[in-house]
């Protein structure tokens, strides 16, 4: 059974994707920024970013039945690869004990203010 996740966002319709779809015990979450929905911000410093990001993704996969053990594999793309180091310790809090397969990659994004992206992909445990 394929379901579809929608944060709500405009760019979802337009576009043509979903925040995550479900299909099965799988769940794959779209590339993720660390835009603050609520307050309608994003921090300058990357870390903050990161840490937006995964608080983002969290809630994707709490909408699909599935938690941060679950993720399998994880991908992080950067404008600046200099800037990766300093998400490490995000990156760790969230994935430390998880230890998904992962990749970075150095790209633009679509919005110069974003510093980092997040992809995750997880396996509902049951």
């Amino acid at each position: 059974m394929r379901r579809l996740i929608s944060s709500g966002s405009q760019f979802e319709t337009e576009i043509g994707y979903s925040r995550a779809v479900v299909d099965g015990d799988w769940v794959f979450v779209s590339g993720t920024t660390g835009f603050d929905y609520a307050a309608k911000t994003i921090s300058e410093d990357v870390a903050e970013q990161a840490e937006q990001t995964l608080k983002n993704i969290g809630w994707a996969l709490e909408e699909a039945g599935a938690s941060f053990v679950d993720i399998v594999r994880a991908n992080y793309v950067l404008p600046k690869a200099e800037d990766f180091p300093a998400c490490w310790p995000v990156l760790r809090k969230y994935f430390g004990e998880v230890r998904p397969a992962s990749m970075m990659i150095v790209a633009g994004l679509a919005d110069p203010r974003m510093k980092i992206e997040i992809e995750v992909t997880a396996r509902k445990r049951g």
